[in-house]
C-alpha cells in the first residue's frame, strides 16, 4: 500500500505516467512454492515429491478459496496495458481469476491428484490465523471493462503448467521444492 502512495505522489506532483495492479494469488512456473506464497507451487511440488501438506486453519477441511491468477493471464494484460494511453493517469486496477478462476483447498488437492498422480494424505490444523481469511476473490470487473481482459487460462491448467515445470527441471527442484 505504500508503494501504491508513493506512485499516486509521482502522478500528482510530476504528472508521471503509470498504472497500479493490485493482484489477487499470482502463480505459475519458476514460483519457489512457499506456505505464506506460491501456495499453488507448494501444492504441486508436494503431490510431485510426495511430502506432506495440511489444511492450516477453519477447522483444518481445506474450504478456504482463493482466485488464482496465471502469470501468463497477467502478462497478457499488462502487454495490453502498454499498447494503449487507458488508465496512465494513477488508476488502479484490481486484477485475478475471480470466481471463474477459483479453488478450494480441498479442490486443489483434487486437481493436484489427478495431474501428478499422487495421493497425499493431508494433515489438519484446525487452528485459523486472525490473519486469514475464508473465502478471497477479487472483483476485477473494472480491468475487465477498461481493457477488454479476463483470464483464460483454468486452475487445472495453471496446476498442468506448474506440473510440466517441475518435471522438466526436476533435478535442480527437488531440493528447493521437496
Amino acid at each position: 500500500m505504500s508503494g501504491e502512495l508513493l506512485v499516486a505522489e509521482y502522478v500528482h506532483n510530476y504528472g508521471m505516467e503509470c498504472l497500479i495492479n493490485r493482484c489477487g494469488v499470482l502463480a505459475g512456473p519458476w514460483q519457489m512454492g512457499k506456505v505464506d506464497q506460491g501456495v499453488i507451487t507448494l501444492w504441486v511440488a508436494r503431490h510431485q515429491f510426495n511430502r506432506p501438506l495440511s489444511y492450516r486453519g477453519f477447522d483444518g477441511h481445506g474450504k478456504q478459496v482463493r482466485d488464482v491468477l496465471h502469470v501468463r493471464d497477467l502478462c497478457d494484460l499488462i502487454g495490453h496495458q502498454l499498447s494503449t494511453d487507458t488508465g496512465w493517469n494513477g488508476s488502479v486496477f484490481n486484477v485475478g481469476g475471480g470466481a471463474d478462476v477459483s479453488t478450494s483447498l480441498c479442490e486443489l488437492t483434487g486437481i493436484c491428484e489427478d495431474v501428478t498422480r499422487t495421493r497425499l494424505d493431508i494433515g489438519a490444523v484446525p487452528e485459523t490465523s486472525d490473519l486469514d481469511l475464508r473465502i478471497y476473490l477479487t472483483d476485477s470487473s473494472r480491468v475487465q471493462q477498461t481493457y477488454g481482459w479476463k483470464p483464460q487460462r483454468s486452475v487445472q491448467n495453471i496446476v498442468e503448467d506448474i506440473h510440466g515445470w517441475i518435471l522438466n527441471n526436476q533435478n535442480q527442484l527437488k531440493t528447493i521444492l521437496a
